[in-house]
């Protein structure tokens, strides 16, 4: 699975992207808005993408994905659908070094999933979280069509979040009204 927009090539994680993760993943302003703990050395990024992601990919057809910058050729964070066991729902999900923050790249990247998500796997619904403090997540989860359906300590960490929804029917929709603009 590989996806490209103007600025971005999605790709599937390969276990020579450690490096990228634990910079993205040892960045304390990455990781204050995730509620993830710090990955601290080159074997915890390995592990991520070796024990997380690749099987996920394996199991659902889909997980986060290495976000590559064309222009400077770098792996600079993720983006993605992930299945959520505990909430029996998939998430879309990004996550990027902070240089690359506030130029529409959460937006840009995670666009072509939502379509992947309702077009080709015909989820019944994607859902996003994010901390009430992250204005700017919040921000991109609507931009995406996504619904906030909630509010509260939802990861259970005392950290108040948001919950957003979209269902495939509200997507078909959304689809519908901007094809016929």
């Amino acid at each position: 699975m590989l996806f490209e927009t103007t600025r971005l090539t999605l790709r599937r994680f390969t276990i020579e992207d450690a490096p990228a993760v634990l910079a993205f993943g040892s960045n304390e302003d990455v990781i204050r808005h995730t509620g993830d703990k710090l990955i601290t050395t080159l074997a915890e990024a390995e592990s991520i993408i070796n024990d997380i992601w690749l099987p996920e990919y394996e199991k659902y057809g889909y997980a986060r994905m290495a976000v590559v910058h064309k222009k400077d050729k770098k792996v600079i964070g993720f983006a993605g659908l992930k299945y959520e066991s505990e909430w029996e729902a998939t998430d879309i999900g990004y996550r990027f070094l902070p240089e690359y923050w506030g130029k529409g790249i959460a937006t840009e990247a995670s666009f072509p999933f939502i379509f992947y998500g309702f077009q080709v796997l015909k989820l019944p619904k994607i859902m996003g979280v994010a901390y009430t403090n992250n204005p700017a997540s919040c921000k991109v989860l609507k931009k995406l069509g996504l619904k906030l359906k909630k509010t509260g300590d939802l990861l259970q960490n005392g950290i108040d979040c948001q919950w957003y929804e979209l269902e495939h029917k509200n997507y078909e929709s959304l689809v519908s009204r901007k094809k016929s603009r």
